[in-house]
């Protein structure tokens, strides 16, 4: 009576699209919530501008990055990148 060859393919798309798309970017921020939890004096991160520096103070929304030579700056921990100190982190390590 009712043909559901019809339904299935914008059923496939919308799994198909979250499989592909939403998927990937959930577990990625997830990734990025973790990091940004874990922090703890001493580490070495890059920010989302490339800024390099080393973890002098934490606080719950910013933290104090020495950026070498006495340089401090106090940033939102949010504008950390877990990427980008991730491939810092390996570029260093294959120097």
């Amino acid at each position: 009576m009712f043909d559901n060859g019809g339904l299935l393919f914008p059923i496939l798309l919308i799994i198909v699209m979250y499989t592909f798309f939403f998927l990937p970017q959930i577990r990625k921020q997830k990734k990025q919530k973790k990091f940004i939890t874990e922090l703890k004096k001493g580490d070495k991160v890059v920010t989302t501008g490339g800024i390099h520096g080393k973890i002098v103070e934490l606080k719950d929304l910013t933290c104090v990055i020495d950026t070498g030579e006495g340089n401090k700056l106090k940033i939102n921990r949010a504008a950390l990148s877990l990427e980008a100190t991730t491939l810092a982190d390996t570029t260093t390590k294959e120097n």
